[in-house]
């Protein structure tokens, strides 16, 4: 018998402190074992929540008190298990994301018709449009005979295919519909601000038409937006599942296909995994060379640098905090910045150099008009699922925001191809090494990649590069490392007090212009590692600008567009998958520079 109860409710006022609301709400839904979500926002709230009907019960006690909620009434149905996993509370900036300035369903919506009325007027024939403003995957499921359905991706997109409707429809009865009603609150405001005439919402949406009219007119089931996936007429949960590669809703006909295999594909995304997986890198490709042509830093910005006052610095002047951490600009130098107003504080305003700083306080260099150096952005996807990115990153391009270096890195050109989502690298690589990177999709994926590095249980192998010809044929180098950086941000050997550190070379080739191929297993993980045992061993890397014996004074660690490059490439790569458990194996074509013919191998 069904013992959960759930609830899908919105409604649109005025609400404010929605973080001490926030606060309140989850620990309270959490307090009554209630799971689900709940949506705020300075228009209203939006909930999906499951749970015990007595804590339910206590949730709507809890909204109804809250001013603007007093007539909150949620649609209601039952299912036998728990179709959320946790329990969440956000604020966001619109309770159903529209996009379009001047619609505010709290002060003004549409006509709203009964469901009852609406089965009447289709009983009778009536002349009426219905219009569903669902997105294409929800409408796969089911939706009213002969309703237009507009082909959409997301309720974003619905503006765009308003401007495509015919202009005889402006004269037209419409009856627009969604799951719960919410989506029309936004979407007959904005149908009467383009000039249609008469037009009216079906008030509680196809949830509420069920509960009172059951399936007259209405074919297939309702897609909702839980584990449960589609509810029948009775709303009662079907037998429908959600495809785990494209998300669409799949009935149990589209079950018995032979292209659907469970947590794989379906009849609506059928194909080689090759296939897709071809098909899928070359559309990042070229997302890439769009965010990258021109190079986003190569076009002025005003850059606001941050500087964190960490506790040792509590209670001195501006100017001997700036002049203590970052040493490398001379303190005259600060004194004009300060001078020029181009030290702000958290509010935007200048800040004197006599002024006193506080332990966790927020200080920002003003860049005006700043034009990065350029960097290679020929970056490659390797690889591409739900949870990772395998990358072949090209050199140079730092990884993170750094230096002289903000918009023009890989961090920056991910975030603008996979927005919303922000990946981030699992691991180090530096601006001049080229090769294999792995990337999370998700905070929680960098949760479980992370720990691995830590773990000793990735694997990764180098190609490199050195001048001169070692003797030996395979060596281990276990200098430790220091634990600070130093000049420039360099590290240096320190057998004394650093972090050890372990690395394998092997000989590939030695080549007839002095130089050798190494291969370089790292058995740990610590910065400019490679480099620093090379340099240690008497062999430093090709093109290293710095870690060589008699380095430039004015040396930088980023290497020029036109620089020679460094000859290090992450080549081979191995890990297990978060989400499969599965091991992983990649490699990346070093390039001619690493193959030239050897006079002698091994």
């Amino acid at each position: 018998m069904p013992s959960i109860t759930n609830i899908a409710a919105y409604r649109f006022a005025a609400l404010g402190e929605l973080k001490v609301l926030r606060t309140r709400l989850i620990e309270q839904c959490r307090a009554w074992g209630l799971k689900g979500t709940i949506l705020l926002s300075p228009e209203g709230i939006n909930l999906f929540v499951a749970g015990s009907e007595k804590a339910v019960g206590h949730l709507l006690a809890e909204l109804r008190a809250i001013p603007g909620l007093e007539d909150l009434h949620p649609k209601i149905s039952a299912s036998t298990h728990q179709p959320f996993n946790r329990m969440l509370v956000r604020i966001k900036k619109e309770i159903i994301a529209f996009g379009v300035e001047g619609i505010q369903p709290e002060q003004k919506t549409s006509r709203k018709i009964a469901a009852q009325t609406l089965k009447q007027w289709l009983d009778q024939g009536q002349a009426v449009t219905l219009l569903d403003t669902r997105n294409d995957y929800e409408v796969k499921l089911g939706t009213f005979h002969g309703a237009k359905v507009l082909g959409l991706d997301h309720f974003r997109d619905f503006p765009a295919a308003v401007q495509k409707l015919p202009e005889e429809m402006k004269a037209e009865r419409i009856v627009m519909f969604c799951t719960g009603g919410i989506r029309c609150e936004k979407a007959g405001p904005y149908l009467e601000k383009e000039g249609f005439t008469d037009v009216f919402q079906l008030d509680g949406g196809i949830l509420k038409y069920f509960e009172e009219c059951g399936g007259a007119h209405y074919r297939g089931e309702c897609f909702v937006f839980d584990q449960r996936v589609g509810v029948d007429p009775a709303l009662r949960e079907t037998q429908s599942e959600q495809c785990y590669a494209c998300l669409t809703p799949l009935t149990s006909a589209d079950q018995k296909d032979a292209r659907y295999m469970a947590g794989k594909t379906c009849p609506y995304c059928f194909a080689t995994s090759e296939q897709r997986m071809a098909e899928t890198i070359a559309m990042r490709h070229e997302q890439i060379r769009r965010a990258t042509i021109p190079l986003p830093g190569s076009i002025p910005y005003d850059n606001h640098k941050p500087v964190l006052v960490s506790a040792e610095w509590e209670g001195v002047t501006l100017l001997d905090f700036l002049s203590g951490v970052l040493k490398h600009v001379p303190r005259g130098e600060w004194e004009d910045l300060c001078r020029m107003g181009r030290l702000l504080d958290q509010e935007n305003r200048p800040v004197a150099a006599d002024h006193f700083v506080r332990a966790g306080e927020r200080y920002f260099l003003l860049q005006p008009g700043l034009v990065e150096p350029e960097v290679s952005a020929d970056l490659q996807v390797v690889h591409e699922d739900e949870a990772v990115l395998v990358l072949n990153k090209p050199a140079p391009l730092p990884v993170h925001p750094s230096g002289r270096f903000n918009r023009n890195t890989l961090e920056y050109i991910l975030h603008q191809v996979y927005h919303p989502q922000k990946p981030r690298a699992a691991h180090r690589l530096d601006a001049n090494t080229t090769g294999l990177i792995i990337c999370a999709r998700t905070r929680y994926f960098a949760g479980i990649l992370q720990p691995q590095f830590e773990r000793g249980e990735v694997q990764k192998i180098y190609l490199v590069k050195v001048v001169g010809r070692p003797e030996w044929d395979q060596q281990i180098c276990a200098a430790a490392i220091g634990r600070e950086p130093g000049e420039i941000g360099l590290r240096e050997i320190d057998v004394e007090a650093g972090l050890p550190a372990k690395t394998e070379f092997k000989v590939l080739a030695r080549l007839s212009d002095g130089t050798t191929l190494l291969e370089a297993r790292l058995l740990t993980g610590r910065t400019n590692q490679i480099r620093l045992h090379l340099r240690h061993l008497g062999f430093p890397v090709l093109g290293d600008p710095v870690y060589r014996e008699g380095r430039p004074v004015n040396a930088k660690q980023t290497l020029g567009l036109n620089d020679p490059p460094l000859h290090l490439h992450a080549w081979k790569l191995s890990f297990l998958h978060p989400l499969t458990g599965e091991r992983m194996h990649f490699e990346a074509d070093p390039g001619k520079k690493f193959m030239p013919e050897p006079t002698q191998t091994g």
